[in-house]
């Protein structure tokens, strides 16, 4: 098991932040979520990565299926991508947080990308 602050996937994960800045850098701020899910799926699978755009999981509830959820993005069947354009918004981290614990899927910690005006930051 990874230390406290050290991710399950760490190149995978490098990769994708690599290309989110690759993208940005090319796109800068202002287009819709799609737009950067296209660009950002191309420059991964440039890279070689396998990237699965609008992935429908089961939601469990008490162990029994309750809904699907849809992800924007599963890089390599390991990392699951979501893709907000705009300004940061707060619930995004309990948004993914619950989602990934409803559907049994693991993780090591919630990484959010996002873009604003100007900046880029990544959430620790």
């Amino acid at each position: 098991m990874p230390a406290k602050n050290q991710l399950l996937e760490a190149d995978l994960t490098g990769s994708v932040i690599g290309s989110f800045f690759d993208v940005y850098g090319e796109l800068g701020f202002g287009y819709r979520e799609f737009i950067y899910a296209l660009a950002l799926e191309r420059d991964l699978k440039a890279k070689g990565h396998r990237a699965d755009r609008e992935v429908a999981v089961m939601v469990y509830y008490r162990g029994e299926p309750l809904a699907r959820q849809t992800f924007d993005m599963i890089v390599d069947e390991k990392l699951i991508i979501e893709i907000k354009a705009g300004e940061r918004h707060r619930a995004y981290r309990a948004i993914a947080r619950s989602t990934i614990r409803a559907t049994s899927a693991s993780y090591s910690r919630p990484c959010r990308l996002a873009a604003r005006e100007n900046s880029l930051s990544r959430s620790r």
